[in-house]
């Protein structure tokens, strides 16, 4: 049985291995990282006053990414939540030798890996679970979420992959992709990516907010994408075309402009250079029926990443829909 240990984060995370079997690539591990909210005080008989205690909050990540956003943790811990992050099989923590990184032939299959982090997080009773998506990962819990609708009560995605940068040609290449998946599922599929992105990040960083990533498990450039993997990321996309009826609150957040990345410009420092945000805006309103979809000005594609003032912006429209759902709901289960 796996136990907490310290966290590359430092002090406050704390990380769990998740053993999920064996592949033809040897072990499966996902892993869980935790931050935990300050107890209150012993003599506090009125309990816990900060707004999300009772909350916990499940992460996850996107392509060719890892946990490593601190402050995101800090925002939710400060207001009395338990904070959870999950590296996703074949994923930064979770990635073993020998493994193709991020490589999975559908989207379903992480439903192994969210039910294991579920079942860790310790005594449930009584709390709520918030679902926190970013790019591909807001994909992969929309689709978890609409498959397992009482486990989950309110969700917030990060920029989500729902629908492919070439939505129009979605269904046109779809059957050329599902091909070359049967045939050649770890062939490379088509990707351009110039660095240009991480280049963004370093340009917009905060040195009163210092990030630290591990270039190892979150390269300049993106991963590469094979072709199953693709095929299972446009059976997502297919499927949120056709509406979720996801019944919880879901609040997107989004950069409010899309710039092209064919060559460096400061145009990429205040605008999501990997999706286009209109067609995400669009396909939001499939997930459920009561999305808000928050555009924010200057935002990169993980918004929580942009210059100082978008990001602030994100966070305090993520602090007024978290403290407008609170507000809405009952007691917990």
């Amino acid at each position: 049985m796996s136990e907490w240990v310290a966290d590359i984060l430092g002090d406050g995370f704390e990380q769990l291995t998740l053993p999920l079997g064996e592949d033809a690539e040897g072990e499966i591990v996902a892993t869980l990282v935790r931050s935990l909210p300050t107890p209150t005080p012993w003599w506090r008989i009125t309990g816990d006053p900060r707004p999300l205690a009772g909350v916990d909050v499940l992460y996850v990540h996107g392509w060719s990414d890892y946990f490593f956003q601190t402050r995101l943790a800090r925002f939710f811990t400060d207001r009395g939540a338990r904070f959870f992050a999950l590296d996703l099989r074949k994923y930064g923590r979770s990635l073993r030798p020998g493994q193709t990184p991020g490589y999975v032939t559908d989207l379903a299959q992480y439903d192994a890996d969210i039910e294991a982090a579920l079942n860790a997080r310790g005594d449930t009773v009584g709390r709520r679970l918030v679902l926190l998506g970013h790019s591909t990962g807001g994909l992969t819990l929309s689709l978890w979420a609409a498959r397992h609708p009482r486990q989950v009560d309110a969700i917030v995605l990060n920029a989500p992959w729902l629908e492919f940068q070439l939505g129009a040609a979605r269904a046109a290449i779809t059957p050329m992709v599902e091909l070359q998946a049967r045939l050649w599922p770890k062939d490379a599929a088509p990707q351009v990516d110039l660095g240009f992105y991480t280049r963004a990040q370093r340009e917009v960083a905060d040195p009163d907010d210092p990030v630290e990533v591990n270039l190892q498990w979150r390269p300049e450039q993106a991963m590469i994408a094979h072709a199953a993997w693709l095929r299972a990321v446009l059976a997502g996309h297919a499927a949120v075309s056709r509406g979720l009826a996801i019944h919880v609150p879901v609040c997107v957040l989004l950069s409010a402009r899309s710039a092209v990345p064919t060559r460096w410009s400061d145009e990429l420092t205040s605008a999501d250079s990997v999706l286009v945000v209109d067609d995400i805006a669009r396909a939001a309103l499939k997930l459920g029926r009561s999305v808000t979809v928050e555009r924010i000005d200057g935002a990169l594609h993980d918004v929580f990443l942009s210059r100082r003032d978008a990001r602030e912006d994100a966070y305090d429209r993520l602090d007024r829909w978290m403290r407008g759902w609170h507000a809405g709901i009952g007691p917990g289960r």
